[in-house]
This record gives C-alpha cells, sequence and structure tokens, in this order.
C-alpha cells in the first residue's frame, strides 16, 4: 500500500477530522480514507436497508391520524382495576 503525508492542514480541517473521527469511532487514518473514496467515487456501495412497503403496504398520514386516535382509550388506565 502506497502512504501518503499532506502537510500544512489548515486547523478548520484538523478540528472537522477529528470531530469526524471522534463521533464515528474510526481512527482520523481511516476517516481520512473514507473521505477520499467518497470524493473520488470509490466507495463501496453500502447493503441496502431492508423495505417490506411493497408486501405490507404504507399508511398515508391521514390514515396514521385515524388509527392513533382510535387507538387513545387503550392508553389510559383504569385506576378501578387496580385498586
Amino acid at each position: 500500500m502506497k502512504s501518503i503525508t499532506i502537510h500544512n492542514i489548515d486547523a478548520d480541517l484538523a478540528r472537522s477530522i477529528e470531530a469526524l473521527a471522534a463521533s464515528t469511532g474510526l481512527s482520523q487514518n481511516k476517516v481520512v480514507k473514507k473521505l477520499l473514496r467518497k470524493a473520488l467515487g470509490l466507495e463501496t456501495p453500502q447493503k441496502p436497508r431492508a423495505d417490506f412497503s411493497a408486501f405490507c403496504g404504507v399508511w398515508s398520514k391521514e390514515e396514521t391520524d385515524e388509527f392513533e386516535e382510535a387507538m387513545k382509550d387503550f392508553e389510559q388506565i383504569d385506576k378501578d382495576l387496580w385498586e
């Protein structure tokens, strides 16, 4: 593998790399390599997330609101049962 050195990185860029490394748990070296791969279009495509909407359907906003309204009674606690 080839190694490169980048000289005179400005403070803002260095802080951004450090922050990204800290937030992802990756080393700064890995963060820089991932950023370079992405910028150059060499990033390995991520596995697509499972989407079952074609099989199960998707509720509209109105349907979701109607369902949540119908379920409100189930959120109430009948205190007489617990006394």
